[in-house]
């Protein structure tokens, strides 16, 4: 066997959605701090992500971390979120199968009943909480970074479908978050590829009539991911909701910075307060927990820090190598699996 490369990677989903971590094989880039790095991979490094994303070796289902050693002291360490069309500052669902897999890994030592350190991410420190048991990570909550609104109520105008209200927020990306009732879904499994379709459509039409930057980081703009929610019930019950994932796919899992997103709206419209929690169910029926943990203001801006409790669970190991005579070693695109838009990046 010939091979140019050798890349570890363990598999791992938190409640539905992949989220696998390389654990060898790949050096970390350069960097003063983790978003430099996120933006250096993407710039320098995006051979990996796209060897391990797309086919033959990948797929639209599958997100892939890379480990690095931390920047900020204090931190057990570093994280780079790859997604199947960009590098994102935060992941809920890729932070809890980070955390798994540090831990039952033992790259992390696990203390029950609960493990607890600090893991360095582009979009911040993300302070986790693993519950602890028999050896086996069992759920993990993390303190998410600041999440707050952008536009409330803004009036999206979707080619066939008129205009659409619209609310944009960032829990770690920036969520376009629509009502799915209003627009004749009820969040189910069958629905899956209309949801996909129109999801993308809104999306497309939302980054060219809003353009929306993170305050800190003006290289994150744009609304990433489309959110179709269900009515809002109250604090404690649980919603339902799908996030529509670029290149247009459903999130297996009810997503941890869309869950953010979504509590950032619900507080700014009063209908959530520090303490209140919120439970997402994802359209597969897996669920995250939210809770508003601290309401801020500063400098005129409102946003909230964001609590997510999920689970994850170890799949397999895998090695992946790259024959140098191998034609696709950049990986393909079709559109019968590739969601709806044919591309790598927004």
């Amino acid at each position: 066997m010939r091979s140019k490369l050798s890349i570890s990677v363990i598999g791992c989903h938190a409640e539905g959605e992949i989220g696998d971590v390389i654990v060898g094989g790949v050096l970390p880039p350069e960097g003063a701090t983790m978003m430099d790095r996120m933006i250096a991979m993407q710039r320098d490094h995006d051979h990996i992500r796209r060897l391990l994303i797309c086919e033959p070796r990948g797929s639209v289902a599958r997100h892939i971390n890379l480990i690095t050693p931390p920047v900020t002291p204090g931190c057990v360490a570093g994280a780079i979120v790859m997604e199947p069309t960009e590098y994102v500052p935060m992941s809920g669902s890729n932070t809890i199968c980070i955390a798994t897999v540090l831990l039952e890994t033992g790259m992390v030592p696990m203390r029950e009943p609960v493990t607890r350190f600090s893991l360095d991410m582009p979009g911040g420190v993300i302070e986790v909480a693993a519950e602890c048991a028999d050896g086996k990570c069992r759920s993990v909550t993390f303190r998410n970074a600041p999440a707050f609104v952008a536009v409330l109520d803004g009036a999206l105008e979707v080619e066939g479908h008129g205009t659409i209200p619209l609310d944009i927020a960032y829990g770690g990306m920036f969520f376009g978050i629509v009502d799915a009732q209003a627009l004749g879904f009820r969040i189910r499994p069958d629905e899956a590829r209309d949801l996909a379709v129109l999801g993308e459509k809104i999306r497309k039409a939302a980054r060219e009539q809003f353009d929306v930057a993170h305050p800190d980081f003006p290289n994150v703009r744009g609304v990433s991911i489309v959110q179709f929610a269900m009515p809002f019930p109250g604090a404690g019950q649980v919603a339902r909701n799908t996030c529509i994932v670029a290149p247009g796919r459903s999130d297996r899992s009810p997503t941890g910075t869309g869950t953010s997103a979504r509590m950032a709206v619900l507080q700014a419209r009063g209908l959530m307060g520090q303490g209140d929690a919120l439970i997402h169910e994802s359209i597969i029926g897996s669920r995250f927990t939210g809770r508003i943990v601290e309401v801020r203001n500063v400098g005129g801006r409102t946003s909230i820090v964001p609590q997510i409790t999920g689970r994850a669970w170890i799949t397999g190991q895998h090695s992946y190598y790259l024959d140098p005579d191998d034609p696709w070693q950049a990986g393909y695109m079709l559109s019968d699996t590739w969601g709806v838009t044919p591309a790598l990046t927004q």
